[in-house]
């Protein structure tokens, strides 16, 4: 009975000393934050978005089975888009491309002009080669910018959406975006 008791305690012993030893190989100090000061940075691009022909860059990838369209649009409720439209300096079709966004669209409500969006904003060209910002929100002439990467990375904002030109094939946004980022 007293050899196991010794056993046993030195047993509890050996295993604390195991778990502190392993602690302090996976956890470091902790270290006070200092925040790094914040930037403001204001973007100003078109986004044009081709809906017909072989050059498609937006196109429905799925949509419900509605027998009625009661919202009046020509796009029912429902309908899922995968975009992946290039981003322009100007709202001249050869214009100078500067990156491209690429996300999903639902017409998630009845009003036809609404939908739920995300979209991914990646810059191919000049300062903010390689950075993109992240926007999800109701697009109603307005995006949450909800992240980023890159020069943006931890971004916060807004867009303001202009439309510059809808017709049957070409959509052109303007976007004023405002961002706060480390």
């Amino acid at each position: 009975m007293r050899g196991t008791l010794m056993l046993t305690w030195i047993l509890i012993i050996c295993l604390s000393q195991v778990a502190a030893q392993s602690q302090r190989q996976y956890y470091s100090e902790t270290r006070p934050h200092i925040p790094k000061p914040i930037k403001v940075t204001n973007l100003h691009f078109f986004m044009h978005e081709n809906l017909g022909g072989t050059n498609a860059s937006a196109v429905i990838v799925a949509q419900s089975n509605i027998t009625s369209n009661d919202n009046d649009s020509s796009v029912p409720f429902g309908t899922l888009f995968a975009v992946d439209d290039p981003l322009r300096i100007g709202p001249e079709p050869d214009s100078e491309v500067i990156g491209n966004a690429q996300g999903l669209s639902l017409l998630a409500g009845t009003n036809p002009r609404t939908s739920t969006t995300y979209f991914d904003f990646g810059f191919t060209t000049g300062k903010y080669n390689g950075s993109s910002i992240s926007m999800f929100s109701r697009t109603d002439l307005e995006l949450a910018v909800v992240g980023g990467r890159g020069r943006f990375r931890m971004a916060t904002g807004f867009a303001l959406l202009n439309p510059y030109l809808i017709n049957a094939t070409t959509v052109i946004i303007e976007f004023d975006v405002t961002l706060f980022h480390h």
